[in-house]
């Protein structure tokens, strides 16, 4: 029952999205007699509609919680179903104080785009390890991920407003420069979504590929054992793990052997399949990219740009602004303070220079800076826009690249 709600507020994420864009592009359309008027009831209608889709999407929440025993917060088909519902409240929160339909735009794709990549992940329901059996779990990471969803409408906000004041028909070298740097901001969203439609296209076509590799784990006894491994992919591997032999590989576009193995130097649990799907990520971004550009015929930015027609920059400005004002104090409980009093009962210590708390650390660091720069001088406009934009990426890092590239004892998260 909850995986059906959840594919119900999939879709009707989707239909309020479509909602939204009939809002905006009704208020510039010259066969409507009354813009406004149009554009309100459209934005009327995404915006119930987006809160069914979140109705929906806490029924699979808690339906998750009674099948599982535990919050459903313990491994990254959980969380990242969490935080795009979390998205989703933060999104509401923000529209019913700016009523601005543009918003819907671009943070409910964020909140389909990150339900698509939950789904990747297995799906099953897992026993809880001893170091997330404890009630910091529900404390912790539902306040972080609350927090990151303020940042993602800020980051929401940033965009809009750089898509509304970059030039991209100019050929200055200062115009080109932020024009790459927008670009380079849809490129990751369209990776991301390559990514997952990869994911689900190979395993709809039953692909895999099994390898068997040596490692090495600490036995009870604190002495170091090696074990034999099996690591299996479901993408085609033109990344192999390090020291491996190949058991069992379909062919793929007339590849039959892995193009390459994973270099001696890249550690972790399962370090060659993650590096193999990062090249997959990088690969199949690009391709659609093009397949993209080519559709629009320009960059994608200067696409997506008339959207934006009609819509008051000092307003995006400040949805910005106050959407990362509102979520930084909440990611600093929930991801700083409550995290470091976990670690200390779970681990015995407050810090530990883990990787995932390094870049957590790392994102409240930058986000004290844009407020500091906001507050202190004045940095609004396209700096601030610049930095709520920089910054979310900062944190999907945070949020994918260290769970899933990076060791450490987080890493149980990503599997």
């Amino acid at each position: 029952m909850s995986s059906t709600l959840l594919l119900i507020a999939f879709i009707i994420y989707g239909l309020a999205m479509m909602g939204f864009v009939i809002a905006i592009t009704g208020r510039w359309s010259v066969q409507v007699q009354d813009p406004d008027a149009y554009a309100r009831r459209w934005g009327r209608i995404g915006l119930i509609l987006t809160i069914i889709g979140f109705l929906s999407h806490l029924g699979f929440f808690f339906t998750r919680w009674a099948e599982a025993g535990h919050i459903p917060t313990s491994n990254m088909y959980e969380f990242m179903t969490f935080l795009a519902m979390m998205i989703v409240l933060a999104f509401i929160v923000v529209y019913l104080i700016y009523r601005t339909s543009l918003l819907g735009v671009f943070a409910l794709p964020l909140a389909v785009i990150i339900i698509g990549y939950a789904s990747v992940f297995p799906r099953e329901i897992q026993p809880l390890i001893p170091a997330l059996q404890s009630y910091w779990l529900k404390i912790h990471v539902t306040t972080a991920a609350l927090g990151e969803a303020f940042f993602a409408v800020g980051f929401a906000g940033g965009l809009m407003y750089l898509l509304q004041a970059v030039d991209f028909s100019s050929k200055e070298k200062k115009h080109r420069r932020e024009q790459r740097g927008v670009e380079f901001t849809i490129f990751t969203l369209v990776m991301i979504t390559a990514f997952v439609a990869s994911i689900f296209s190979f395993n709809a076509a039953g692909y895999s590929a099994k390898f068997e590799t040596d490692v090495k784990v600490i036995g009870t006894d604190n002495t170091e054992q090696t074990v034999r491994q099996e690591v299996k992919y479901v993408l085609p591997p033109i990344v192999k793990p390090f020291e491996s032999k190949t058991t069992e590989m379909q062919p793929f576009l007339g590849m039959t052997s892995p193009l390459f193995e994973a270099p001696s130097w890249m550690h972790g649990a399962n370090a060659g399949r993650k590096l193999n799907t990062v090249v997959w990520s990088v690969l199949g971004g690009a391709i659609l990219y093009g397949i993209l550009r080519l559709i629009a015929r320009k960059p994608l930015g200067a696409a997506l740009q008339p959207l934006t027609r009609g819509v008051d920059p000092d307003d995006v400005d400040e949805i910005a602004y106050r959407a990362i004002a509102i979520g930084y104090p909440i990611f600093t409980l929930g991801a700083l303070i409550f995290a470091m009093i976990w670690a200390h009962e779970a681990w015995g210590r407050f810090w530990g220079w883990d990787p995932k708390e390094v870049w957590a650390l790392i994102v409240w660091l930058f986000y004290a800076a844009y407020l500091h720069l906001r507050l202190s001088r004045g940095w609004q406009g396209k700096p601030s826009a610049w930095l709520s934009v920089i910054g979310f990426l900062v944190v999907m890092f945070t949020l994918v690249g260290v769970n899933l590239v990076i060791a450490g004892l987080h890493s149980y998260s990503g599997t």
